[in-house]
């Protein structure tokens, strides 16, 4: 989602130096900037991960402008978009993928038209579970909406919202209407505006596909951006240099990226690489996978004693990677800095939401050449473009 500078990708990319020979000592990290954030969190057995990230990178907008440090609540987004999801499924007969999936742009729109409320005031959790587990609630959600649809009144009830509301302050618990932060009261749009303090507008969504004009925005075509949210189209090394730009100047990324295939080592080791060779690839997505896989299969061959060269990562691979479906909207997570490993080869660190399950905590670094392959889209604060790609876009 953003850049203008030269990316030292070809020293990355090449890895000449050690071309043919393969540490015995893994991966050794040194991080170069690491900028703010609040605590990891566990989005657990629910398919969430767009909430909790975008959410993530909120919290860390609002302590780069210098505002108090606040856990915002993912379930409150979730909620939201649940409920605006149900009402354009019916709109659309069902012709709408419908599920718990979603996109960073729902995080904004909930924010802009709902507000939203700290993590203490709400943690959807109202169903007898110590941690969250949507697999009965999606697909009540799901058997809901399709009976309204199909429902032989031929018409719909004045009911249906009502009772789907109701199914989420089952799940979810009510939303608050009103609720006390600090000693003062607030409502959840009264809490965005003071508290948070973001301007929604202030946010841009980038990405870099072929099959669209550059320097024009369109819907990524893929199942959760239910809201046809647009994206800026940028060329890749544009791409890149905007990622770049925006953590060498301070500025935290929400990344929106395609995490199965086995160069995704971050359960095991905590990085994220893209093999020269194309190992097995997996499919589906989130934390379930890489749980249920023979130990022998965690490892992409030559990673599994530290680094090793990767692709050349090309726009024409990106676009066929895309068209064939090798890279899907699979997993949202928060970019928040950057670093090298003992061979000098850059890294962003990446803030995951699966609970503190690897040797770092919960973060793993990712390459830059999995970065520019397997990136879908971002989500970054206007100012991180450089000023040229700005004006490329009319946002200047």
């Amino acid at each position: 989602m953003k850049k203008v500078i030269s990316i030292l990708i070809s020293c990355v990319l090449g890895f000449t130096f050690f071309a043919n020979a393969q540490s015995n000592t893994g991966y050794q990290f040194t991080d170069l900037k690491r900028l703010p954030t609040t605590s990891v969190k566990d989005q657990a057995r629910a398919g969430t991960c767009w909430a909790w990230s975008g959410i993530s990178f909120f919290e860390s907008e609002m302590m780069r402008l210098g505002k108090d440090s606040v856990n915002l609540a993912a379930m409150y987004v979730v909620r939201q978009a649940y409920n605006d999801k149900a009402v354009k499924y019916v709109r659309l007969h069902g012709s709408l993928n419908f599920a718990v999936g979603g996109a960073f742009g729902d995080v904004i729109h909930v924010l802009r038209e709902y507000g939203i409320v700290p993590l203490e005031t709400y943690q959807g959790l109202n169903y007898g579970e110590s941690n969250h587990a949507f697999g009965e609630l999606d697909v009540v959600l799901k058997g809901y909406v399709d009976g309204v649809i199909k429902n032989a009144n031929k018409r719909l009830s004045t009911a249906w919202q009502t009772g789907f509301r109701g199914i989420l302050d089952a799940y979810l618990g009510a939303e608050p209407a009103k609720f006390t932060y600090k000693g003062k009261e607030y409502t959840p749009k009264s809490f965005a505006s003071e508290v948070v303090g973001l301007n929604m507008n202030d946010y841009v969504n980038l990405t870099s596909y072929t099959h669209h004009p550059f320097y024009t925005s369109f819907a990524i075509e893929v199942p959760d951006n239910w809201m046809w949210e647009t994206s800026y189209n940028l060329p890749i090394d544009e791409f890149m240099a905007v990622m770049e730009n925006a953590i060498d100047k301070g500025f935290t990324i929400a990344w929106g990226a395609d995490v199965s295939e086995q160069g995704f080592l971050s359960r095991e080791q905590g990085v994220a690489v893209l093999p020269v060779t194309d190992p097995k690839e997996m499919n589906g997505a989130e934390i379930a996978k890489w749980e249920n896989l023979p130990k022998n299969q965690l490892s992409a061959g030559a990673f599994k004693n530290g680094p090793a060269p990767e692709k050349e990562v090309t726009q024409e691979m990106r676009q066929a990677e895309f068209d064939n479906y090798q890279t899907t909207d699979d997993h949202g997570m928060h970019i928040i800095g950057k670093a090298k490993d003992q061979y000098g080869n850059p890294y962003y660190i990446v803030k995951n939401s699966w609970n503190k399950y690897n040797k770092f905590g919960g973060y793993f670094y990712a390459s830059y050449p999995f970065v520019k392959s397997k990136t879908l889209n971002i989500v970054v604060h206007k100012d991180a473009l450089p000023k040229e790609i700005q004006k490329k876009l009319g946002l200047r």
